[in-house]
């Protein structure tokens, strides 16, 4: 398996971070042995957030990249909402974020 960085930034306020963690963790599991494991990195002010494309809470970051990242999504401190074929919801699902971490495989 090819090194890989994931990165779950969020902040204090949002909650939804959370959940975002738990569908990663069970995403990473189905990766199997030598799947890489998770930084957290909390984001605390506006300055921070721009310096790191924060688009809100939680923001993935694979491989420095934010493979859900919008052109139009602002940048700051804020929950985020992640749009799908489903509808909308608070993190990516287990299977999009599995499908993400695989193609960075």
């Amino acid at each position: 398996m090819v090194a890989m960085d994931v990165r779950l930034l969020y902040f204090d306020d949002c909650p939804n971070w959370h959940v975002a963690d738990e569908r990663l963790r069970l995403a990473l599991g189905g990766l199997g042995e030598g799947a890489p494991t998770v930084a957290y990195e909390r984001v605390s002010t506006p300055e921070h957030a721009q310096r790191v494309g924060f688009r809100g809470s939680p923001t993935i970051l694979v491989n420095g990249r934010d493979p859900f990242a919008q052109a139009e999504d602002p940048v700051g401190l804020s929950c985020r909402i992640y749009r799908s074929d489903a509808g909308v919801d608070y993190a990516p699902s287990v299977e999009e974020l599995r499908s993400v971490l695989t193609a960075a495989c």
